[in-house]
């Protein structure tokens, strides 16, 4: 049976990718709009269930009763309800992914997928990360790169179907630092950080159109990827502790103290058993 999703632990970590991102008013929003519901709620923790219908029209009318701007009410009802289900399901996923063949996508689309594609299979590695590998990151089969905005090391260990897609798609720039053609490679300071901001806001702009394209009726952003990889992780039951570690998150720092590292080969097996869970899975329904 699975365990009930806490969604202040979705959203606490939605706003620690938004700060990454230097996103700092929408994680402010998020944060309000938490700290609002939970006491609308009467508890700390809220769980994905409690967002249903009838609650939200309560909490709407809640927040009129506060006497609280038209705008702030807007802002805090589109805020939960963009986030009622950022994790996909197994055959959603695979829709994204998958579904299509290349030939029917257009050229920003099949390019979309591939970066969605090693989003996911990376351990859910955020797409700010993934903008900023460089060619020397990747010897043979393993990635070893710096968190963006930790500078934490993450070292994984590649797939060969994960390393085919790599060699394919690889920038081939010999004047770009880059290993994918995400970012040009000729900006730096205020300049790359601008670049930056367009590259993510085209990827989110892709991934919703090819969401719609193949049927998977939820709102995806870069961020749900990520979130998908971690729930599916929870399904496969591994441990909250080697999710964590497998992703980076160095706000688990109680977590961080008491595994002092999960050994690399582990995390490639939770990994491996993640993607064959998704692949029988989506067999299953199909």
């Amino acid at each position: 049976m699975r365990k009930k999703k806490k969604f202040n632990e979705f959203i606490n970590k939605t706003i620690e990718e938004l700060k990454e991102e230097k996103r700092y008013s929408t994680a402010h929003i998020y944060q309000s709009t938490l700290n609002t519901f939970c006491e609308f709620c009467g508890c700390k923790v809220v769980y994905f269930h409690q967002l249903n219908r009838a609650n939200l029209k309560e909490f709407e009318t809640y927040l009129r009763n506060k006497q609280l701007s038209w705008n702030t009410v807007s802002t805090y009802m589109r805020t939960l309800k963009n986030n009622i289900k950022r994790a996909l399901e197994v055959e959603e996923i695979n829709k994204l992914l998958n579904e299509i063949p290349l030939k029917k996508l257009s050229k920003e689309l099949i390019q979309c997928r591939v970066w969605a594609n090693l989003m996911f299979r990376l351990h859910g590695i955020p797409f700010v990360d993934l903008a900023h590998l460089h060619k020397s990151d990747l010897k043979g089969n393993i990635l070893s790169y710096r968190r963006h905005k930790t500078g934490r090391q993450m070292i994984v260990e590649v797939s060969e179907t994960t390393m085919t897609l790599i060699n394919k798609y690889q920038n081939t720039n010999q004047n770009s630092p880059y290993l994918f053609p995400i970012l040009s490679g000729s900006t730096n300071g205020e300049e790359l950080y601008t670049e930056y901001q367009q590259a993510l806001r085209t990827m989110n702009y892709n991934l919703d159109r090819l969401a719609k394209k193949c049927g998977v009726s939820a709102k995806v952003s870069s961020y749900t990827l990520r979130h998908t990889w971690a729930t599916f992780a929870k399904y496969c039951n591994f441990s909250e502790q080697l999710i964590c570690e497998a992703l980076g998150h160095s706000s688990v720092k109680v977590t961080e103290i008491y595994l002092k590292g999960f050994k690399n080969e582990v995390i490639k097996k939770a990994n491996d058993a993640i993607m064959s869970y998704v692949s029988k899975n989506s067999k299953k329904k199909a």
